[in-house]
């Protein structure tokens, strides 16, 4: 079943950490997401920890507090195995433990950090102050898969190569999706060189090798798989979304030039697999429960299939998550000017539920285990300031857009940094953030060619 609302969300909530209650924080008492971090350059152990204001509560150090009680029912046995969990240096185990143990979780750490709570005293000795930690990637990603789940974008996109036609016969039937490479994900804050490869230049006959020209990010939503399935078992549509535990953002660097040469006959290779930028913090499907939306498409198109046929779609199956882009020159950074937004776009303009992805992805049998990652692929709205790539923004780098007080882009230039930004906001609710997803573009390594001598 989809996590409802319930008194985790309300809005009257207060927390004893004060800077949880600013009206700007993306980490109120109704947030709680989970992360892992440990204090930097420390050379602690990674561990599991959930987002507070400007604090992280140390799920593992709370765990070991609350295993040394000895009083309290089966409902502190049920969170102390929760804790437990909590304590690797990744959520895989609390991930394979399902929604409800994440649901336990929440409750539990909602009741302790409540204004007046008893537990202040306890707590207090297990927060870290965010301006002083790292972070890890949340989860071993075993697998990643990248949809491409906005027809907006699938739709601008095609128009630049099949102008006559620019959606293939299958998009309307078929949440679309390529694997991406695991081993490239990195956590924001971690920069990546300029990716080489192959590429044809315009009216050029013999392809060169060298640094890519038309560098691109992705505005995407992160989806981490909770509870797997058995290999050869497909899930159905109507308790698909219960394998979900979370989303994250997730920025799918883009080769442009690389991928136009190489994308045929078997789709994106080496522009897509050298880097893949995700934010540090989890919101679980049950933190999202208030920003629930109806699930449209156009009634004119096709209806899915019935093993895409979503019952709950209807009333809830959209989630109203804001996306934000913003780029940040060097010359920006010089002159301390803070980042540029160039798009603002939503999750609701995706084509296809998260339930239909994960369906679609299982029906062959095909194995998903905890910690598993897709992206819903570039999330671009029907306007063109709601357009989730610079292959968009610029019409293929035809048309460059204005950045900060004098300079101009097509594509991404070294020392570029791309922000990625998400919030959920609705009358009569809390505002709830995802925090950053962040990277810095740096120059290309030497080219080193071997010859075949």
């Amino acid at each position: 079943m989809t996590p409802s609302v319930n008194a985790t969300h309300d809005p009257a909530l207060r927390c004893w950490v004060e800077s949880a209650n600013a009206s700007d924080t993306d980490f109120p008492i109704q947030n709680l997401p989970l992360g892992v971090f440990r204090r930097a350059a420390s050379g602690e152990p990674f561990r599991v920890g959930a987002a507070i204001g400007d604090q992280v509560v140390d799920l593992r150090a709370l765990g070991a507090a609350v295993r040394a009680r000895s009083d309290g029912g089966p409902a502190l046995q049920v969170v102390k195995a929760v804790l437990d969990a909590c304590g690797e240096p990744s959520l895989n185990a609390l991930m394979s433990m399902g929604q409800d143990a994440a649901g336990v979780l929440r409750a539990y750490l909602s009741e302790a950090l409540r204004a007046g709570s008893r537990a202040q005293a306890q707590l207090a000795d297990h927060l870290v102050p965010q301006s002083e930690i790292e972070f890890a990637l949340p989860a071993t990603i075993g697998d990643y898969t990248d949809f491409y789940a906005s027809i907006h974008h699938a739709a601008t996109v095609g128009k630049q190569f099949r102008p006559d036609n620019p959606l293939l016969p299958n998009y309307r039937w078929i949440p679309i999706a390529y694997h991406g490479r695991s081993s490239t994900i990195r956590v924001s804050g971690q920069d990546f060189h300029r990716p080489v490869g192959q590429r044809l230049a315009r009216e050029a006959a013999v392809p060169e090798v060298g640094p890519t020209r038309r560098l691109d990010f992705e505005l995407e939503v992160g989806i981490f798989v909770g509870r797997g399935n058995a290999p050869g078992s497909a899930i159905p549509i109507g308790t698909a979304e219960s394998h979900v535990f979370g989303l994250c953002l997730l920025n799918d660097w883009s080769a442009r030039d690389i991928q136009g040469w190489e994308y045929q006959p078997l789709g994106p290779f080496l522009a897509k697999n050298f880097a893949t930028t995700i934010s540090p913090w989890v919101i679980t499907i049950e933190a999202l429960a208030p920003f629930r939306a109806p699930f449209e498409r156009v009634a004119a198109d096709p209806q899915p299939l019935p093993y895409l046929q979503d019952p709950a779609a209807g009333l809830r199956g959209a989630f109203d998550i804001e996306l934000e882009v913003s780029l940040q020159t060097a010359a920006m950074r010089t002159r301390g000017a803070n980042p540029e937004r160039l798009a603002l776009s939503n999750f609701r303009y995706a084509y296809w539920t998260i339930a239909q992805m994960v369906a679609h992805h299982t029906m062959n049998g095909c194995e998903l285990r905890p910690g598993d990652l897709f992206g819903s692929g570039t999330m671009s709205g029907p306007a063109t300031t709601q357009a989730g790539s610079l292959l968009e923004l610029t019409a293929a780098g035809r048309q460059p857009i204005a950045v900060g007080s004098a300079e101009t882009r097509t594509f991404l230039e070294d020392g570029d940094r791309v922000v990625l930004r998400a919030w959920c906001e609705r009358a009569g609710r809390r505002r709830i953030g995802f925090g950053n997803a962040t990277a810095t573009v740096l120059p290309a390594r030497p080219v080193a060619i071997v010859s075949a001598e």
